[in-house]
């Protein structure tokens, strides 16, 4: 395999600055599916213990809170075993999720891993020139 300094420089600028800019958008999509469609999972997800602790706090107690609740909620909707186990989830609940709502999570969730697993080969390719 090449070093990563022979590379072109718009490649390595791409290859090593991706996973940031894709956390930036998925931050951003974050934000948006918090101040867009909130209300909506809230009632998608009203007989849902987490929900009925949570919900009327949820999305007032600011930017970095949004996002914590939202990626909560993503991983509470796409691997909903632990959820369904702790008691946090109503089965009932998820089973009539809106199909459109949960491909926003599972967007915000696929950003996220993505942008972990680039920013992690792209380190490696750094560390091991």
């Amino acid at each position: 395999m090449t070093s990563i300094d022979t590379w072109p420089t718009w490649v390595a600028i791409i290859v090593v600055g991706g996973p940031t800019l894709l956390s930036a958008i998925g931050i951003a999509y974050s934000l948006y599916v918090t101040h867009r469609h909130l209300e909506a999972i809230k009632e998608a997800l009203k007989n849902s213990r987490f929900i009925y602790l949570w919900g009327p706090f949820l999305g007032k107690r600011g930017l970095i809170w949004s996002l914590l609740e939202m990626s909560k909620i993503a991983g509470m909707v796409v691997w909903p075993r632990a959820s369904l186990i702790s008691g946090q989830l109503d089965p009932t609940d998820l089973e009539n999720f809106p199909p459109h709502l949960k491909r926003h999570l599972k967007a915000i969730i696929t950003m996220s891993f993505t942008a972990l697993i680039w920013g992690a080969v792209a380190a490696v390719l750094v560390e091991y020139r």
